[in-house]
């Protein structure tokens, strides 16, 4: 029988296939299941998977770049672009920051209105201009959920679906149009789990090394991990994150622990004696000072520019305001708290009341798209064959997706517990760190393009159901094509509903019957 054994050179590890009789002397029964129970399977057509990978994401880019620049209020930012694309812009004739204190609307740390900057700077002052950094990164989210897909299931098939339907997803595409910060938050947020998964996969790898030197029984604990450039990464995506919008935070405690436990798991089927005081002891204080105090140390590093600034918004609150406190530390990080009490303080009155915002949404209504959001109305203008056309732009993600969140979520959290299938488990850790925490404070002023975070874990929950339907790649002819017959047609009605939305999702002229035909239900109204 044939069997993969890491094996290691200077500070890399490789899997090497070798025949019993030149394993290493076994010391523990079972040894051999370990390792295979360890070692990460990767699919061997590599090839093919960047092949798929590229294609697949310059599809995105020509989806989420069609006609980019289309939907205007007259040539001027929609919706609440009208807030971040004018306070980009200050960015860059400020070194970075906001400086107009005439149009202080403190709500977000500097990070998305940077990049937003950044294609400012490219191409002006101009829908174009303002909206392709969010193009850019609509497009690498489906990068990366191709390959998080494929390392999640070792299926180039599944990463490929998995790209595919986040493609027509229409809150991720609406998002990836227009020059807002929630696609950059997602971004970040995706990208970190991505760099975990494959520091999952190095763990378990080196895991395999020490059953393969017989090193478990040198401590009841189990080895020392040494340094993780992957979680690392994940860490300073974090903090990125949490530099485009505070609700980062959820993510870094989510992360942080769903990377100990998948440590501590590692450990246990490696047969270390005492796996979870192991990951306690050896591996929580490296996790704390990757994916905490490096996200937190990347979060201020984000506000160089404005440390450096005389101009810059608050910039020097401190010496002229009264109520600032903390009269030990310097004045420059004085007059930081301040701007941040300021923002903890918008978000804090940012409240329903008794005057609701027309599209308000409350988090019940996110997982189905029940209360989408209406970004841009124009009626009376030319353009659909008749002299009377409507032009919406509308915040609605694809029912044939967000339909199943609920079905799916149930399902995932069967297969994670009974099931105990870690794929589903961490998906469930991805989608409620950007869900839950919303339910802590329903008095707030909510709405749907909060939800833009948890689009690919809805997507990777909705893939991992559909390996299932497909069948495990041993299985019968029959069983083969049945699975696939029915996943083709699913993922064709999704992709059929991605194109009966598509004028409205990107403001393209309509008719009045076809616009009253689009809102499906009466919450959409």
């Amino acid at each position: 029988m044939n069997v993969l054994v890491p094996s290691s050179g200077g500070n890399s590890v490789r899997a090497e296939v070798v025949r019993d009789g030149q394993v290493p002397p076994v010391r523990y029964p079972g040894e051999h299941n370990r390792i295979r129970a360890l070692w990460p399977r990767e699919p061997t057509d590599r090839l093919r998977g960047w092949i798929v990978t590229l294609v697949l994401t310059l599809l995105a880019g020509v989806v989420r770049f069609w006609r980019l620049g289309h939907a205007t209020d007259e040539g001027t930012p929609i919706f609440d672009e009208k807030h971040y694309v004018p306070q980009a812009w200050q960015m860059l004739r400020n070194g970075g920051f906001e400086d107009n204190p005439g149009y202080e609307l403190v709500a977000h740390p500097p990070v998305g209105k940077q990049l937003i900057a950044v294609g400012e700077w490219l191409f002006g002052y101009t829908p174009w201009g303002w909206r392709v950094s969010a193009a850019l990164a609509g497009t690498l989210m489906v990068l990366l959920i191709i390959r998080i897909t494929r390392r999640m299931t070792r299926s180039t098939l599944l990463g490929a679906l998995a790209g595919i339907l986040l493609i027509c997803d229409g809150l991720s595409h609406v998002q990836s149009r227009v020059g807002m910060l929630d696609v950059f938050h997602a971004l970040f947020v995706l990208a970190a789990f991505g760099c975990l998964l494959v520091d999952r996969d190095r763990v378990r790898a080196r895991m395999a090394l020490v059953v393969t030197e017989h090193r478990v029984d040198d401590s009841v604990f189990g080895p020392r991990l040494g340094f993780r450039w992957w979680r690392f990464g994940a860490g300073v995506l974090l903090g990125l994150a949490c530099g485009v919008k505070w609700s980062g935070i959820y993510y870094v405690a989510a992360f942080a622990l769903l990377s100990l436990v998948w440590d501590a798991l590692a450990r246990s089927t490696a047969g270390v004696r005492r796996p979870w005081l192991g990951a306690l002891l050896r591996d929580a204080v490296p996790a704390f000072g990757s994916l905490v105090v490096l996200a937190l140390g990347v979060y201020f590093s984000t506000w160089a520019g404005w440390y450096a600034s005389e101009t810059a918004t608050d910039r020097h609150a401190a010496s002229v305001a009264e109520d600032v406190g903390f009269g030990f530390l310097p004045d420059m990080l004085r007059s930081l708290l301040y701007y941040h009490l300021n923002v903890l303080d918008f978000h804090v009155h940012l409240v329903t009341g008794d005057d609701p915002h027309p599209w308000e949404s409350k988090p019940w209504a996110w997982p189905m798209g029940m209360r989408p959001m209406l970004y841009y109305y124009e009626s009376g203008l030319p353009g659909c064959g008749q002299g009377d056309c409507v032009q919406a732009a509308m915040l609605l993600g694809t029912p044939a997706l967000w339909w199943l969140a609920l079905p799916v979520a149930g399902w995932a959290v069967w297969r994670a517990v009974a099931g105990t299938d870690w794929r589903y488990a961490a998906v469930l850790v991805g989608y409620c760190a950007g869900y839950l925490p919303w339910f802590t404070n329903l008095d707030r002023q909510m709405y749907y393009f909060y939800a833009t975070p948890l689009a690919p874990f809805l997507v990777l929950g909705i893939v991992l159901v559909l390996g299932e339907v497909l069948g495990p790649a041993g299985a019968s002819v029959e069983r083969r094509r049945t699975g696939m017959l029915a996943v083709a047609l699913y993922v064709g009605l999704v992709v059929a509903n991605f194109v009966w939305l598509w004028p409205i999702l990107n403001g393209f002229p309509i008719t009045e019957a076809r616009w009253q035909a689009e809102l499906w239900l009466p919450s959409w109204r």
